[in-house]
Formats: C-alpha cells, structure tokens, sequence
C-alpha cells in the first residue's frame, strides 16, 4: 500500500478534524464577533483525504490482482507491490522489476514491479485485451518474468525464455481469452525478445532448443 498516500489522507483528514475543533471551541472571536465556519479550507483538506483513500484503495486492488496471478503461475504466496512515486523520485535502476534473493540463492516472496509497468498493467486489466499496446505486452511479461524469479531462477536469460513460455498464461489469468493470450505471447517473442539486452536472451531460447520446455502455451507452439 502506498505509506505516502497513507499519510497524506492521515495527514488531510487531521487538519478537516483541527478546523471543525478550533471553530467549534472558538466560535466568538475577541472582540465578541461570530467566526464563519472554515468551508472552503474544510473542503478541500477533506477532498484531499478523501481523494488519497480512494488512490491507495485503488493501487491495493491492483496489488492484491497481481500478487494472485504471481502466485498461481509460481504456485505458493507471494507478493507483488507497484512503486510508489517517492520511490520512482529516487530510482536510479533501468529494470522494470525487481526480486531480491538471499545469501544461499532464495527468492523473497515478494517482488516490485516499477510504476509504469504497474500502470500499463492495469489499463490491461480495465479491457485492452484485445489490442493491448507494446508497452501492455512489456507489462504483461515483466510480471511473468518476475514470477519466474519468484520461482527461484536467477539466471536473467533462463528467466526470460521461462516467462516468455508463460506469457500466454499470465495473459489469460489477467483477464484475456485464450486467442488474445496466444497473440500477446507470440507479439514480445517476435517483436521485443530480439531487441533484448544479450544477458536476457539465449540461442537455446528456441523451438528444440534446450531452454524449450515444450509448453503447449510457448509462443512458437503450433
């Protein structure tokens, strides 16, 4: 849940509270004078509070979506958390998502998926199934390369021929049919796998190749 939003509705709410207290408990000012009631001032911390509840509601939906979809394709718990904007404000790193592991090599059961990825995700999930962008494809995989992550794989380029296996069953477990799965899957192996960086991509990523896990929802599965 996103603690900046958190304190800000916190924050907001408190102020609307203080003004009514102040204006009830000093409704006459010093020289015997009523004090208006602070309207505007009240208005908007209250929609201030009441905007930011909405947000973290909205961004604890979304997470809870993902981190069910990360643990059916992992098969155990995890959690999934979307970057806030304090800490995109302070992002120094190129990936798009991130898993941490221990000294012997374990996973945290929990990964961060960067802010943009996270907001093309959820136009996905509001019904861009049919003709999701390129940046909706990227987003779809980012999740199913992280559950692989997830799973325990830390070699970049064996995560990323994984995930592209499962990119078809992210896809329908995020909301898409089984033809528009298929076309997402088969849309970042032909179009964004090449364009790679090397240590994501690997020759034996391939029909035969020893990284193919003969998947019926592989990308190059007739």
């Amino acid at each position: 849940m996103p603690t900046g939003l958190t304190l800000l509705a916190w924050l907001a709410g408190l102020g609307a509270v203080a003004l009514v207290v102040r204006w009830a408990t000093h409704r006459v000012d010093a020289l015997g004078r009523r004090r208006q009631f602070p309207v505007v001032s009240t208005s908007l911390l209250l929609v201030v509070a009441v905007g930011s509840v909405l947000l973290v509601v909205q961004a604890d939906r979304l997470q809870h979506r993902l981190s069910d979809v990360a643990s059916e394709l992992v098969g155990s718990p995890v959690t999934v958390d979307c970057q806030s904007r304090g800490q995109e404000m302070i992002d120094v790193g190129n990936e798009l998502g991130l898993v941490h592991f221990d000294a012997k090599g374990r996973p945290e059961p929990r990964t961060l998926i960067k802010r943009r990825p996270c907001a093309d995700l959820e136009r996905y999930l509001e019904g861009e199934q049919a003709a999701p962008t390129r940046d909706e494809v990227v987003a779809v995989h980012v999740l199913s390369h992280e559950a692989r992550h997830l799973a325990g794989q830390t070699v970049e380029a064996e995560a990323e021929c994984a995930a592209m296996q499962r990119d078809a069953r992210t896809a329908r477990l995020l909301g898409a049919s089984d033809d528009e799965a298929r076309a997402l899957a088969r849309t970042y192996w032909l179009d964004v796998y090449p364009e790679m960086a090397d240590e994501y991509r690997s020759g034996a990523c391939a029909p035969g190749g020893s990284l193919d896990e003969h998947l019926p929802d592989a990308p190059w599965a007739p």
